[in-house]
């Protein structure tokens, strides 16, 4: 079975600090990540993770998001990818570590987008590693746009691309909380957990999905939850599952098909919220 994985970057970084990685965290999840693999020889991995505190803070000072206009937004653009590479060598590290064959695959020199849009990505070179007993790791980055001049891709936005050409049974998004809620549970005590979402019944609760805490580029959590309505109404065999990384055990129960967090499928049988 194929699975992508993201590591969200409010997860494996403290987003309200620049460039403060969650050490501990980061070890535990490749921990998790190497049983359940040890479990289940046959789970084939892509692995990705968010910038968090690391490439967000100056994709927010430079504006690059929105494209790069002038040498200054180069310099940003520059600044934001090696920020974003940085975090991503002590996640590669932390996954050899744990005993993972994992490889990583800098989306920057691979994608390139067109207005904000990805046009041509690195699925064959994640196909190819995957095909050799790898463990491909992306990550969001920068990435030339023949419109923008340079733009952000998130995680998500990757994954979205590989999925038409490595449709994967299963995508586990792990963040910080266990899952959608009502409302921001971090703020809001009175949140209650979704145990689902299908397109049928996102517009009970789309009212409630706020923007993720600290400093996040690529749109916060209601822009992740649509992202992934659109990826299951494409391929209706998938299964999205957010829940958190922060609860041992979580990340590594999505993996193995164990019910946590929230599951995001097409399936109209889901129950629909009342908020």
């Amino acid at each position: 079975m194929l699975a992508f994985l993201k590591l969200g970057g409010s997860l494996i970084t403290d987003k309200r600090e620049a460039e403060t990685p969650r050490l501990a965290v980061i070890d535990r999840l490749a921990q998790e990540i190497a049983a359940a693999q040890q479990a289940d020889p046959a789970l084939r991995l892509v692995i990705g993770h968010g910038s968090g505190s690391f490439g967000h803070v100056y994709g927010r000072k430079y504006g690059t998001r929105d494209g790069v206009r002038d040498a200054a937004g180069w310099y940003g653009y520059a600044a934001t990818g090696d920020a974003a590479a940085r975090l991503n060598r002590l996640v590669t590290a932390a996954l050899l570590r744990a005993g993972i064959a994992a490889w990583s695959i800098q989306p920057g020199a691979q994608v390139r987008c067109e207005n904000g849009r990805i046009v041509q990505g690195p699925e064959t070179t994640v196909e190819l590693a995957l095909a050799r007993g790898l463990t491909p790791v992306v990550y969001g980055d920068v990435a030339l746009d023949a419109v923008r001049g340079g733009v952000i891709v998130s995680t998500e936005e990757i994954f979205d691309w590989l999925a038409d050409a490595l449709p994967p049974a299963r995508i586990v998004l792990a963040g910080e909380v266990d899952g959608i809620f009502t409302a921001d549970p971090l703020l809001d005590p009175t949140a209650q957990p979704i145990p689902a979402i299908t397109p049928d019944t996102v517009s009970a609760i789309a009212a409630g999905l706020g923007r993720s805490h600290g400093v996040d580029v690529t749109g916060g959590m209601y822009a992740k939850v649509m992202q992934s309505l659109a990826m299951v109404q494409r391929h209706p065999a998938l299964q999205i599952v957010v829940c958190s990384g922060l609860k041992a055990g979580h990340v590594q129960a999505a993996l193995t098909g164990a019910p946590v967090g929230t599951r995001i499928d097409a399936q109209a049988t889901s129950r629909a919220v009342s908020v």
